[in-house]
């Protein structure tokens, strides 16, 4: 009998993570330059949190990693099942589970891996079932800090972009604003009153009030067009599209999703590579 998959026959083992105590200029340059979502936070080794590409687009203005991870993540063992990374990833809707032995990090496993694990296990049920309803796409002409505002809200991993044909342009995913993101330091002013009386309007408050100057380090993005920064060469599939063909084009060209179009060009709905960890999962159920 053919022996089961485990996260350790998948799981990236040489980790990128960040030392305590670190910042959070590190991480974005390490998701920058290595190209992945999320830090692990370690100390000597033993798993404390881990950062994501939300974490830094919630939160622009804060420095601290110990305000950013999120402390006590959900994490995996080596030997377990790959049905069963698969199936805790679809139900807590995360996109990586780190890996570890006694609390120790040895490695992380995420929705990318096991999509290339399905791409090589020839599914041929058709994509259509693991569509998604209700697609968010956005207008060309969108100001990037709008369309990464537009993802934070609606928790899209991407978001198609249509153009004034409504014909699908391009897309633009959480990725692509974290290469474009860049640390813009600032002065800002806050003025305090020393005045006992509350009244904002006596002139005692008045004369008494005081300007403090403090620094501010925030996450900025360029103020252009998604259209001059969206991915234009778009993969695409049709909803007849097989599972396994689709897995490999997502592995093979390190995407999240893939919009679903008709014969015409036309949006006609969005597959996320997390839907079609259903088809492994279903044996954990």
């Amino acid at each position: 009998m053919k022996q089961a998959v485990t996260v350790d026959d998948i799981m990236i083992k040489n980790v990128k993570s960040i030392e305590i105590p670190g910042t959070r200029d590190e991480i974005l340059d390490l998701m920058q330059k290595e190209r992945i979502s999320a830090v692990p936070v370690v100390k000597e080794g033993t798993l404390l949190g881990i950062v994501t590409r939300i974490d830094l687009l919630k939160h622009p203005e804060e420095e601290q990693i110990a305000m950013l991870m999120t402390r006590e993540p959900v994490t995996i063992t080596p030997d377990a099942p790959l049905s069963r990374a698969a199936a805790i990833l679809l139900q807590t809707g995360l996109r990586r589970l780190p890996v570890v032995v006694r609390g120790k990090l040895v490695g992380i496993v995420t929705v990318s891996d096991i999509i290339g694990a399905i791409g090589q296990m020839d599914i041929q049920d058709q994509i259509k079932n693991f569509i998604r309803d209700g697609v968010v796409a956005i207008w060309d002409e969108t100001p990037v800090p709008v369309a990464a505002e537009i993802i934070r809200l609606s928790k899209r991993d991407a978001l198609p972009v249509l153009n004034t044909k409504r014909e699908l342009a391009g897309i633009i995913s959480i990725t692509d604003i974290i290469n474009l993101s860049r640390i813009e330091d600032s002065v800002e002013r806050s003025d305090m009153s020393a005045a006992s009386d509350e009244d904002k309007w006596t002139w005692e408050s008045m004369r008494d009030t005081m300007s403090l100057y403090y620094g501010v380090s925030r996450i900025s993005l360029p103020d252009v067009p998604v259209k001059s920064v969206m991915v234009k060469s778009v993969i695409t599939a049709f909803h007849k599209t097989p599972v396994s063909e689709v897995a490999k084009k997502m592995r093979r060209n390190r995407i999240e999703q893939v919009p679903v179009i008709t014969a015409d060009n036309k949006l006609d709905g969005l597959l996320l590579d997390r839907e079609l960890l259903a088809v492994i999962a279903e044996k954990e159920q």
